[in-house]
Formats: structure tokens, sequence, C-alpha cells
């Protein structure tokens, strides 16, 4: 795969791996399995009765009866169908890096993540940059749960970027990627470094971060 959008490359690795450890495995998305993960980001893409459900409460009753409909298909056949995008708004270049740079790096790693051994990649500077531009913006709701004023650092250039502001804010320091994994409110996370207040510190580590 020779795209330069992440989202794309993601989204192909995603279905890759998904394939090799086949449909059962687990994943860090709650209790969903591969198959479960897959189903989910198919519905996402290609369902406009049950995606809504996924931001508007009210309307995910629809959602898990969709998720139940199209989880009665064969997996491969939904690999597949992932790999696509196929005709959707997706696969707009403009639309998949606002919208699937994030959730195909983080579902990618939640499968990658959940396997015994794991380790964390080495991104070319690009990819982690191009995370790091979408999580400046994304992270700021991410965060709003903790309630304290929250600054993240990236480690390999200095960069900074403040998500809630506010004094004496708890510094999260890391790798683009990594920062990503913890504010998607995933415990897998390597080499992330806190510091500030220690009841911000506790107040983001404890928040239930994530989507």
């Amino acid at each position: 795969m020779t795209s330069h959008l992440l989202a794309r490359r993601e989204r192909h690795a995603l279905c890759d791996l998904a394939l090799v450890l086949g449909e059962d495995a687990p994943t860090l998305s709650g209790d969903w399995n591969a198959k479960d993960l897959v189903t989910h980001l198919v519905l996402r893409e290609h369902s406009p009765i049950g995606a809504p459900g996924l931001l508007i409460p009210p309307l995910a009753r629809f959602t898990d009866r969709e998720m139940a409909r199209i989880g009665k298909k064969d997996f491969t056949v939904l690999v597949e169908k992932l790999r696509g995008p196929g005709f959707t708004p997706y696969a707009i270049p403009v639309v998949e890096r606002a919208v699937n740079t994030l959730e195909y790096f983080v579902h990618h790693e939640d499968l990658r993540r959940a396997q015994p051994g794991w380790t964390p990649r080495e991104l070319a500077p690009a990819d982690e940059s191009a995370l790091w531009s979408a999580i400046r913006l994304f992270g700021r709701g991410l965060v709003r749960p903790a309630g304290v004023p929250v600054r993240i650092r990236r480690t390999d250039t200095g960069g900074e970027a403040t998500l809630r502001r506010g004094a004496d804010p708890a510094m999260l320091a890391g790798m683009p990627s990594e920062i990503v994994m913890f504010l998607y409110g995933r415990d897998q996370h390597h080499g992330l470094q806190f510091t500030g207040p220690d009841a911000h510190i506790e107040r983001l580590r404890t928040a239930g971060l994530g989507l």
C-alpha cells in the first residue's frame, strides 16, 4: 500500500491483521472480538440506518439491530467490504483524512495490542505528525471528562498543544501515537510521562477517557 494517507494504510493493515488473527481474536474495544470490531466499522461507513446511533444515544437501538444483522455475514466478506471502502463519503481523501485517521489507527492498535507480546510500532515521522495534527483537534473533546487543564507534548519534536485551558495543567508527554492511545482510553500504551499537580494527573488518569 503506497497511499500517502495514513487512514487508508491503517484500514488495509487492520484488514490484513484481522484475517490473520481470525474473527474470535480479542481487541481492546471492550468486549468486542475482531468480528465485532469489523462489523462496527462496516456499519459506520455503510449503514445509514445504524450509523447515526453511534453518535446519537436515542438512536442506539437501530445501531444494535444493524450490528446484529451485519454480524451474521461471513467474516471474510465483512473484512473485504471494509477494505473497500467503496462508494461512500469516507472514500473522499479530505473526508478520509479528517474522520478516519484516528479511527483506523486506534482500531488497528486495538487488534495489535490485545495480542500477547505486542510492542509499539516505529511509525514514520510524517505519520506521527498526522496523528499529532488530529489529536490536537479531537483531543479537546476526549479530555473533557477529566475536568482539568491538560496540555500534551510530543517527545520527538518538543511540540506542545493545549487541550483544555486553565492554570497548572496536567502535562502528558510522549510520542503522538501513544498519546492518542491514552486519550482514547486504552491502557496499553508505552513511554508516556505525566507531570503537573498530582490531583490533576490523577483526574486525567482515572477519568474514563475514550469513545
